[in-house]
């Protein structure tokens, strides 16, 4: 089985959680890093081989408050990934894409890769954490 990876969020690099023994899958906060190919990297690799031997059922919660265009390949890099296992095996992937309430451009930019993901695609308001 493969180790978990989780890392913290940061200022500008998101939260994320890939742990199969939980069945946790999860790219939240902000990724305006330095340098998405690096950061990224070992997601692609530890999803690659995930790929090869998936749950039965993945949810893949993406909760970006905010990314720039660099890291928007690097999600859609993720989702190509994981269209893999949709493509090549009987199990089946989710992405669910959240959204704060009231936050369009996070909507908008999700019904885009919702256009062209080949995914169980759900786009979700959560309330504003605003009072």
């Amino acid at each position: 089985m493969l180790d978990a990876i989780i890392l913290e969020k940061t200022k500008n690099s998101p939260e994320i959680i890939l742990d199969i023994e939980n069945n946790s899958f999860k790219i939240a906060g902000r990724s305006i890093v330095e340098n998405p190919g690096e950061f990224y990297l070992p997601i692609y690799t530890w999803l690659d081989e995930y790929v090869k031997s998936p749950l039965d059922y993945t949810n893949f919660i993406i909760d970006l408050e905010y990314f720039n265009s660099s890291s928007a390949r690097q999600i859609m890099e993720i989702i190509m990934l994981l269209e893999k296992i949709d493509e090549n095996t009987d199990k089946k992937v989710k992405i669910s894409w959240l959204y704060e309430e009231g936050d369009e451009m996070s909507k908008e930019r999700g019904d885009e890769i919702k256009l062209v993901s080949k995914l169980d695609f759900e786009i979700k308001e959560y309330p504003s954490e605003d009072f």
